[in-house]
């Protein structure tokens, strides 16, 4: 098998030609068609999925619309453009219908160990062999098992299925001993359709975020290297760069869009007609390749999507002009991968977060110097000490003479649902179900909150799930979240800590300046206050 050339006709491209001959000269162009592309075992389609197969990017997000081809690229390129290869899906016995299309292309099964999901193809000349090993990854954990070993294709078929932690550990071994063989990492998928899927987003930001401030088209490259703390940062080109003391090498990132009329083999089958018959969420990600659609929400779910979707849509950037900060939620990481996660609002509009990594924020002097940077207004601050790691940043603001409050998730909660029907297990289920009902579009004219139109506030607001318990409301823990989305929801958390607490704390200070304070100056920071309805 030889790998391909720069310029290949298309399949339909061909078909026409050959149709366009006289007849008696047709068999014999048929014939030294064969001869001549009989090597090649598989070519990508004219469009999208040659643009895909040549693209030069480190890593390619190659996705959108279902039917275009997705899979047959990471097969494709495969079988002939790489030495060592690792085709991922989710759930281990998906993985083999990777190895059944496989089959498919070549006609035979011969080279296949099947207990051990591994294919051997050898290459023509004696140069070698080709692998291609098959695998799932469907526990978080399970990433461990490709630690050291080495491929210089790893491809992700249904991309979103998997968790950002998995992606990223995964990739780490994206090399070759080869130094003339091309590695590379491609990301097959449809739009999320779930909160754990949104990571793409973020991930091919330029791309996919309608909120990036420097959008970049489909196939242009953009260059990432990773901070100390883990975090993306987007530089001009490969480098080196110098990152911490330490000379790196940037890495690059593109999208192509796959789009069903791209695909010859599919799209005058009907597949589009199935796609068009499905609901409405889905219908949109897979048949439109929106990456702005709905998620489908699951049953148990906190918040519905749409109604976050819809408190982003009401965001302006000079929406809380005029109105003073109101309270200043906090999510504290000291140290460690998470991030200090400032959330600070006026009234009901949200300010963008402000993001801290927690190798930045390791004591309280950090945290509290973070805040004070931010704050405005004489607002109060709404700490999350669950665990103990809030505590040394409450004593330092209360140094500084800030008026803070210490959110214990685990705590009891008196409290009712606003139809009073149902109590709550503790605080955090408390806290959380109050920005439901703050967000629910259908209570007492609509709701009045802005949030940030920010992928990451989205996915984390639209993480937990609840049950109902002999106690009441019950909220999924911050780990059980953690261990299903690999990674923590501290966004969401700061967002909902600002809510639940922030106007209780504010009316408290108010009227402690009240008591305490000049007249002239009871009101300061407060006098334009403006409240969502509870909390």
């Amino acid at each position: 098998m030889t790998d391909l050339p720069d310029e290949i006709p298309s399949h339909d491209e061909i078909v026409g030609s050959l149709r366009r001959t006289p007849p008696e000269v047709r068999d014999e162009a048929a014939g030294i068609w064969l001869s001549a592309t009989g090597q090649f075992v598989w070519t990508p389609n004219q469009g999208p999925q040659s643009d895909a197969y040549h693209c030069l990017a480190d890593e390619l997000f190659y996705g959108g619309q279902a039917g275009g081809g997705k899979t047959a690229l990471g097969l494709g390129l495969a079988l002939t453009a790489h030495k060592r290869s690792l085709l991922l899906r989710r759930i281990n016995k998906d993985a083999l219908k990777l190895a059944e299309q496989l089959a498919d292309i070549l006609g035979s099964r011969d080279g296949f160990n099947g207990q051990a999901q591994r294919w051997r193809l050898q290459l023509p000349n004696g140069a070698g062999e080709r692998l291609i090993q098959f695998a799932g990854c469907e526990h978080e954990d399970d990433k461990q098992r490709f630690k050291g070993n080495p491929y210089d294709l790893i491809y992700f078929d249904e991309g979103t299925d998997f968790l950002a932690s998995q992606y990223r550990f995964i990739i780490g071994w994206n090399r070759s001993a080869d130094e003339q063989q091309r590695c590379r990492v491609v990301v097959g998928s449809n739009p999320p359709t779930t909160a754990e899927g949104l990571w793409v987003i973020r991930h091919w930001s330029p791309w996919l975020d309608p909120m990036h401030p420097r959008p970049a088209h489909p196939g242009e490259l953009r260059w990432f290297t990773t901070g100390p703390d883990g975090a993306d940062i987007e530089v001009a080109d490969r480098g080196p760069h110098l990152v911490n003391g330490e000379s790196v090498l940037a890495r690059s990132r593109t999208y192509i869009p796959a789009r069903l009329a791209d695909n010859p083999d599919l799209r005058n089958t009907g597949y589009g007609a199935v796609l068009a018959g499905l609901p409405e969420e889905l219908r949109q990600a897979y048949r439109d390749g929106n990456f702005a659609a709905g998620l489908k929400d699951d049953d148990f779910q906190v918040i519905p999507a749409a109604w976050i979707e819809a408190a982003q849509r009401r965001w302006r950037a000079d929406g809380g002009r005029g109105i003073a900060m109101t309270a200043i939620g906090l999510d504290v990481a000291q140290g460690g991968a998470d991030y200090t996660v400032l959330a600070a609002r006026r009234g009901g509009w949200y300010a963008p977060l402000v993001r801290k990594p927690g190798q930045e924020t390791r004591d309280g002097s950090a945290v509290a110097a973070a805040v004070v940077a931010l704050r405005r207004d004489c607002c109060v601050v709404v700490v999350d000490v669950d665990g103990g790691w809030g505590g040394d940043t409450v004593a330092r603001l209360k140094d500084n003479g800030i008026p803070v409050v210490g959110f214990k998730g685990a705590a009891k909660s008196n409290a009712k649902t606003r139809d009073r029907q149902l109590g709550f297990y503790n605080k955090r289920a408390e806290a959380w179900w109050r920005m439901r009902e703050e967000l629910d579009p259908d209570y007492d004219g609509g709701s009045v909150l802005a949030l940030p139109p920010d992928a990451s506030v989205k996915a984390d607001l639209a993480a937990p799930r609840w049950e109902l318990t002999p106690r009441g409301i019950k909220i999924e823990d911050k780990s059980q979240i953690r261990k299903r989305l690999g990674r923590s929801p501290d966004d969401g958390d700061a967002i909902v800590m600002c809510l639940s607490e922030g106007a209780r704390a504010a009316a408290a200070e108010l009227r402690r300046r009240q008591r305490t304070a000049r007249p002239e100056r009871a009101n300061v920071g407060y006098a334009h206050l403006k409240e969502p309805r509870s909390g």
